[in-house]
């Protein structure tokens, strides 16, 4: 019998289903009524609800509710520290079953060999893992990556089973200014679906960005941002990552009314948060506490990003849905006792079955050896830029402070939190070495070094001395790239990601124990961030307002320039 016939035999009852789901209430996000009776699937496919089946397969959710499965619907799986296999065991038992990423980190280090990758890696994984296809690698003309990707480029790794659209466009000036590179690639995806990223836009320069056909924002910080954002017709979706976090923020705009506009997502978090909080699952919990609606907040976490990416197999557990649930012991709780990815239970022997594809970008830090000579800094002016963390975000604030040059070198200063940051240029192009100042970190000896430098992915490192900054970036070549903590000349913590310099070859639970290191390392410096690696790693993003610094200096994000 075809599966169009198996299906509809077993949705009818006139044969058993291959997977029944037996004790527990379905949550319907469109009425929010919990419906009591059988879950019966075929095959990947949900085929009855709300009645009495029976199964070859019984399996029994007694006292639990069943969720359609989580949709994160923006992440950098990179960022998570680990391959897409390992990401895949350590979220997919918390319920995330579809996962939307955009690849650009290993892409701005691999280039589209860096997208085939993770194309290649979502034809193996339980959940679902859509490929986005990298929209601004470089993301902006500031700084030096390890690659380019153009239009003609991206329509050579067009049609993949994974692929929705076209990824955050990040370089919002570009599409309202009408670069010619951006709008090849608009042309390209036009009518299809396109991911947004326009951090403070508003006004006619958010109705140009809209006009574009760019239906989704994960950058908006304020209630006023995202209202209009809605407003403007985009998908806004609530970003918690490690270093991102919005939550709290949009919380209050999250009701039974916005939800089908409103989704979830993480961006960027590594395994020590998922550890400690959870992922989407965190996300969930929280919003209920703070007061929204059951309803509204599942909504979000599933049917409202299914349908804003044109999903439409999954979201709701419903006959003809992809039988992606979870089965909880509360909707307060949000406590996963059972999660199935297209009808497989994701458990240890599903994990270890999976097919995995081989790693690439080995060996990719090619940066020179560097010296402690390499880390001056110079300026005839004391008026000095500053670049000043703000916790919790990744928006940062354009400061002034005066520095006075001794010997023609500013030197950090801790008394008043100003200390060296530098990017090394590392994939081997320019050797580009820029240097300057930033306050937040409350650094008061040594340094620290990452590989993972959005979106460049060069080498940042932060120190108040040159030789320990010396000592950090050079151990970075000598690993493959990630972590370092240094001090008097000597590594006290370190964590090694030799893929692109991006992700670890370890079990996630390894990565989680790493960073436990890592940060009480940073924390002996002095460090009071939560998270300083992530936090490091933004300050090179030249298109997240205010103050950003690259291989070729200082940016300037709301001017889109580079300072002198």
């Amino acid at each position: 019998m075809a599966d169009l016939e198996r299906r509809i035999a077993q949705g009818r009852g006139d044969e058993p289903a291959d997977v029944v789901l037996r004790g527990g209430r379905v949550f319907d996000l469109i009425t929010g009524d919990l419906i009591d009776g059988d879950v019966a699937i075929c095959g990947d496919t949900v085929v009855g609800i709300g009645a009495p089946y029976e199964g070859c397969d019984v399996i029994d959710v007694s006292g639990l509710i069943l969720v359609p499965g989580f949709i994160d619907t923006h992440l950098h799986i990179e960022s998570s520290l680990v391959t897409p296999f390992e990401f895949d065991r350590c979220v997919g038992p918390r319920g995330v079953t579809t996962a939307i990423c955009d690849p650009h980190e290993i892409a701005n280090v691999m280039g589209v060999d860096g997208i085939r990758y993770f194309q290649a890696a979502s034809e193996c994984t339980l959940m679902d893992i859509r490929v986005q296809l990298s929209s601004c690698v470089p993301s902006t003309d500031m700084e030096t990556s390890g690659a380019e990707i153009d239009a003609e480029a991206l329509r050579r790794v067009m049609g993949h089973p994974s692929a929705i659209g076209l990824a955050e466009v990040m370089n919002y000036p570009g599409v309202i200014h009408r670069a010619p590179d951006i709008m090849a690639k608009l042309k390209l995806f036009e009518g299809g679906h396109v991911d947004g990223h326009c951090p403070q836009l508003s006004g006619r320069d958010l109705n140009a960005y809209c006009a574009a056909g760019i239906r989704t924002e994960h950058e908006a910080t304020t209630l006023k941002e995202a209202r209009e954002k809605l407003q403007r017709g985009m998908r806004v979706l609530i970003r918690e990552g490690s270093v991102s976090k919005d939550m709290h923020a949009l919380q209050p705009l999250l009701t039974d009314v916005t939800a089908p506009y409103m989704c979830l997502c993480t961006d960027d978090r590594n395994p020590l948060d998922i550890a400690d909080d959870g992922h989407l699952d965190y996300m969930i919990r929280e919003l209920i506490a703070l007061g929204c609606s059951p309803l509204a907040v599942y909504r979000a976490a599933s049917l409202s990003g299914a349908e804003a990416f044109g999903l439409r197999d999954r979201g709701l557990i419903a006959p003809g849905r992809r039988a992606d649930i979870v089965a909880l012991g509360s909707l307060e709780a949000c406590d996963a006792q059972l999660v199935l990815c297209a009808g497989r239970v994701a458990n240890a022997a599903a994990f270890a079955a999976r097919k995995e594809v081989p790693p690439i970008g080995r060996h990719s830090v090619r940066a020179p050896k560097v010296g402690p000579e390499d880390f001056r800094h110079s300026g005839n002016c004391s008026n000095t830029d500053v670049i000043g963390i703000l916790d919790g975000k990744i928006l940062t604030a354009h400061l002034h402070y005066d520095l006075a040059a001794t010997g023609g070198d500013k030197r950090p200063d801790i008394s008043r939190d100003l200390v060296r940051i530098a990017v090394v240029e590392r994939h081997g192009r320019n050797g580009n070495i820029a240097t300057g100042f930033v306050h937040g970190f409350n650094l008061q000896r040594g340094a620290i070094a990452s590989t993972v430098c959005h979106d460049h992915h060069n080498i940042a490192c932060v120190g108040v001395d040159y030789a320990d900054m010396a000592v950090a970036v050079n151990r970075l070549g000598e690993i493959e790239g990630g972590f370092v903590v240094v001090e008097g000349g000597r590594v006290l913590a370190e964590l090694a990601l030799p893929v692109a310099g991006l992700m670890s070859l370890e079990p996630f639970e390894m990565v989680r124990d790493n960073l436990i290191a890592l940060r009480s390392a940073a924390k002996s410096l002095g460090v009071t961030l939560k998270e300083p690696f992530l936090q490091l790693a933004f300050l090179a993003l030249p298109v997240i307002p205010a103050l950003k610094i690259t291989d070729r200096g200082l940016v300037d994000v709301t001017r889109f320039e580079i300072l002198n």
